[in-house]
C-alpha cells in the first residue's frame, strides 16, 4: 500500500503499538496523529507500516449501564461544555454524548487561545461540567516533570483551570476535567481541576475526557461517584487519568411527562 496523507500506519521502532493518520510528507518524513490517542508524532517514512482497519474497529462500545431505565421517574443530566484543541477527536466526544443522551456544547479552541476564551464561554453556556482539552507533551529533553515550562500545552489548560475557578470556585458545582497525553497532572489539580491527566505522563484515549464526564452526568446528584471504578473505564487507568473523589450531578424528577396530553 502507498503511503500518503489519510493513510493508517503504525511504526515497527514502537513496536506497533499506536494507529496513527498521516497528516502529511515531507522529504520522506511522515506527520502523524494518533487516530484514538491525543498524540502527534512525525517519523521516516521507512519505519511506518500501512494498518488495515477493520469495519467499525474505531466505533465507540456503549456501556448498557449508562442506560437509563425510562420507568415513571425522569432524567436531567448535568450539562457539558466540551472545549477541545483538536477538531477531529471533538467530533467523535460529541458523537458519543448524543449516544448517551447527555447534552453538550463543543467549541474547538486552539490551546494557547482557550485562556482567552473560556470565561466567556462558561458565561454563556453555564455548564455543569467542563472539559478543557486538546493535546499535550511532556519534552524530556528539557528537564524536570515539576516545571511545567517543560510541557507543549499543561500551562495554558493550567490558566483556563484557574479562570474557570474564577467563574465558579466550588468544585461540586463546576466539574473542571482538564489535559491531554502526558500533561502535567499535579499543575492541573492544583489549579483547581476535578480530574486531570497524566499522573505517569502516558498518552490519554480521547474519549478519556467524555468517559469521566458522562459518568458524572449520569449518576445521581449527591450519589458518590465511585472513583477508582470511572478512572477504570478510561484506556491507562489512573496511569492516564485521576482526580478528586465527588458525587454525581443528574436530578431525577417524578412523574414523568407525556408529549401529547389528553383533554381533560
Amino acid at each position: 500500500m502507498k503511503l500518503e496523507k489519510g493513510t493508517l500506519v503504525t511504526r515497527n521502532s514502537h513496536e506497533n503499538d499506536t494507529v496513527f493518520k498521516i497528516l502529511n510528507i515531507q522529504d520522506d518524513i511522515c506527520y502523524l496523529k494518533g487516530v484514538d490517542v491525543r498524540l502527534y508524532a512525525d517519523s521516516e517514512m521507512s519505519d511506518l507500516v500501512p494498518y488495515e482497519a477493520e469495519k467499525d474497529e474505531f466505533e465507540e462500545e456503549f456501556d448498557d449501564e449508562a442506560k437509563l431505565e425510562r420507568n415513571e421517574y425522569f432524567y436531567l443530566p448535568a450539562r457539558i461544555l466540551h472545549l477541545d484543541g483538536d477538531g477531529e477527536y471533538l467530533k467523535r466526544c460529541l458523537k458519543f454524548y448524543k449516544k448517551l443522551n447527555v447534552k453538550a456544547v463543543g467549541k474547538q479552541i486552539r490551546e494557547e487561545v482557550l485562556p482567552t476564551r473560556i470565561y466567556k464561554l462558561l458565561q454563556e453556556y453555564n455548564p455543569d461540567i467542563v472539559i478543557i482539552t486538546g493535546h499535550d507533551a511532556y519534552y524530556k529533553k528539557k528537564g524536570e516533570l515539576t516545571d511545567i515550562n517543560n510541557y507543549k500545552n499543561s500551562k495554558h489548560f493550567c490558566e483556563s483551570i484557574k479562570l474557570a475557578r474564577r467563574y465558579e470556585k466550588s468544585h461540586e458545582k463546576l466539574v473542571i476535567i482538564a489535559g491531554a497525553c502526558q500533561s502535567d497532572y499535579e499543575e492541573l489539580i492544583k489549579s483547581g481541576a476535578n480530574y486531570a491527566s497524566s499522573p505517569k505522563r502516558v498518552n490519554i484515549h480521547c474519549l478519556d475526557p467524555a468517559i469521566i464526564a458522562t459518568t458524572i452526568a449520569l449518576t445521581e446528584k449527591d450519589m458518590a461517584i465511585d472513583l477508582i471504578d470511572t478512572l477504570g473505564k478510561t484506556k491507562y487507568g489512573a496511569d492516564g487519568m485521576g482526580g478528586i473523589k465527588g458525587n454525581g450531578l443528574m436530578y431525577v424528577g417524578y412523574p414523568r411527562w407525556w408529549k401529547k396530553l389528553k383533554a381533560i
